[in-house]
């Protein structure tokens, strides 16, 4: 993203602005707190736009990554805080749980895909073969006609590009 001049903080703004409000909006359950959070959202990205690397993450899903840090860490902050009375229940907390866990896994099926995209070729079919498919080395290996340490070499290389790309978009280790 570089340095933003206002008129491109407007137009990032204006094409992902609303979808981060609704995904805050959904994972929080106010709207007050969610427009906190896509504020805090922004202004993460402003500080941090020097480190934004388009080859590495589309801007929507480096957005979401700040994002759902905002969203976790307000979480834990009104955990820390006792709840009003009566407001708990109203909110459904079960719910809003299994709301939370859809929105989280929904983003992290984003945020893979976005790190397989930028892959080489040899790579990721590899990897989606091995890990994903569930096949064992050798048929893979007998498939691409390739020797079948070059299909464990490739599949090393690319979970090593995989953690490097998802590291890029926020993700942490442990």
């Amino acid at each position: 993203m570089g340095a933003l001049p206002d008129a491109a903080l407007r137009a990032v703004y204006d094409a992902h602005g609303g979808e981060l409000y609704r995904f805050a909006r959904r994972s929080l359950g106010d709207a007050g707190l969610a427009e906190e959070a896509v504020q805090e959202a922004f202004l993460r990205a402003w500080r941090a736009s020097a480190s934004y690397d388009p080859a590495r993450a589309s801007q929507r899903t480096w957005l979401f990554a700040i994002l759902r840090n905002v969203v976790i860490d307000l979480v834990r902050a009104r955990r820390a805080r006792p709840p009003l009375a009566d407001v708990a229940a109203a909110d459904g907390d079960p719910a809003g749980a299994e709301a939370d866990d859809s929105i989280d896994r929904m983003l992290t099926v984003w945020q893979v895909e976005a790190a397989l995209a930028g892959l080489a070729d040899d790579h990721r079919r590899a990897l989606v073969e091995v890990h994903w498919r569930g096949r064992p080395y050798a048929d893979v290996a007998v498939e691409l006609g390739v020797p079948e340490g070059t299909v464990k070499s490739r599949v090393y290389y690319g979970l090593r590009a995989m953690r490097d790309a998802l590291e890029a978009q926020g993700w942490r280790d442990g």
